[in-house]
């Protein structure tokens, strides 16, 4: 079966009507069984068109996932003109909202010359429709629009492109919504290119009740209470991993957070981590950064690690179920077992892919019509 339908993907490759139908068919048997031979011939074989080599990504993150109408108009801004008319090369491929956070992460994904008005548009809507001084939840936030990261998902987009085009954000959106201020990070961040979690730290973000009187923007005035802070910058892709632990012990579920950061000695090389209370449990919430060159050789048994690379850069980053397995041994020592795992988005190579499957059919919205395509 798995090379019947190889055999499928390269014949039919350029014909838009196969692509969707095998990516359905392949959908309904093999979504079970994340990163299968299968997988990842398919976004590999799927995700080197011409299509996609100007494309970027953003992981829009606003302050606001109760009111789900209010997420999806500003989504929609992102497609459509302020007069209906759809921006050309621009889809939005998911919208992740979690009541108990109140956060809402929007991936929109354009031509690199387009992202930063669909960016731009978005940003206005959210600015004009969330009020921070009324907003709640437990996920540590200090803007309206809370993060704007922009990564390049075509080897013809470059580094200084997603930087250029970060700054040029940052720039407009503080023009745009008088008020609104801008700290940068990464490749955007110039000449340091401090991280995002660096940044966050000396920001206040970590803080219950950040003090914005006390915060130097690297863009736009002194931060005000109605719009907060805004984080933009330009990286590798960074992927969202969460697994939630049977347990309402915060303690334990920080324990296990330091474990396997980054920081930590042992820990999982590009994960940034934080243990939030979520639905009556405990979330470990991971950022997965991509790491330059190939995995550490002692953490290479098991499910390999996607990689990708830009500008002939090679990255790669932890797969989900090794984060889910570490998260697992070290919850299961207390007995404690896992609830689940949830991504938010996608992988770097499905997003590349899924986005050149929207494109080509001229879908904007198409996290409407993603339901029926099981990751």
């Amino acid at each position: 079966m798995l090379n019947v339908l190889k055999s499928i993907l390269v014949h039919f490759r350029r014909s838009e009507q196969t692509f969707s139908i095998c990516f359905i068919v392949w959908s309904m048997h093999f979504a079970s069984q994340p990163y299968t031979s299968l997988r990842q011939y398919w976004f590999r074989t799927m995700a080197s068109g011409s299509l996609g080599k100007q494309l970027a990504a953003c992981l829009l993150n606003i302050s606001e996932a109760r009111r789900t109408d209010l997420v999806q108009t500003v989504a929609r801004t992102a497609v459509y003109t302020t007069g209906g008319v759809r921006r050309e090369g621009t889809t939005v491929l998911n919208i992740f909202n979690d009541y108990d956070y109140n956060r809402s992460v929007i991936t929109i994904v354009a031509n690199i010359d387009s992202i930063r008005e669909a960016i731009l548009s978005a940003c206005e809507t959210a600015c004009g429709l969330i009020d921070m001084r009324a907003h709640t939840g437990v996920h540590p936030c200090m803007g309206a629009i809370d993060l704007i990261p922009i990564y390049p998902l075509g080897e013809e987009v470059g580094v200084e492109d997603c930087a250029r085009e970060a700054r040029a954000v940052a720039q407009g959106l503080t023009e745009r919504v008088q008020g609104t201020s801008a700290f940068l990070f990464g490749w955007a961040d110039r000449p340091l290119q401090r991280g995002l979690s660096q940044r966050r730290k000396e920001m206040g973000w970590f803080k219950k009740t950040p003090d914005l009187q006390a915060v130097n923007p690297d863009v736009g005035p002194q931060p005000q209470q109605q719009f907060g802070l805004t984080g933009v910058g330009a990286s590798p892709y960074v992927m969202n991993c969460n697994v939630t632990i049977d347990t309402q012990d915060i303690v334990f579920g920080r324990s296990i957070a330091t474990a396997i950061r980054e920081s930590t000695p042992g820990g999982l090389p590009g994960l940034q981590v934080l243990a939030l209370p979520h639905e009556g449990a405990v979330e470990i919430a991971c950022n997965v950064e991509s790491i330059k060159g190939s995995p550490p050789s002692h953490m290479t048994a098991g499910e390999p690690w996607p990689f990708f690379s830009i500008g002939g850069q090679l990255y790669c980053h932890a797969p989900a179920s090794l984060i889910t397995a570490r998260v697992a041994e070290l919850a299961g020592r207390q007995g404690v077992g896992i609830k689940g795992t949830a991504l938010v988005g996608f992988t770097p190579l499905e997003c590349r892919a899924l986005a050149e499957l929207a494109l080509s059919q001229g879908i904007g919205e198409f996290w409407k019509e993603q339901h029926r395509i099981r990751m």
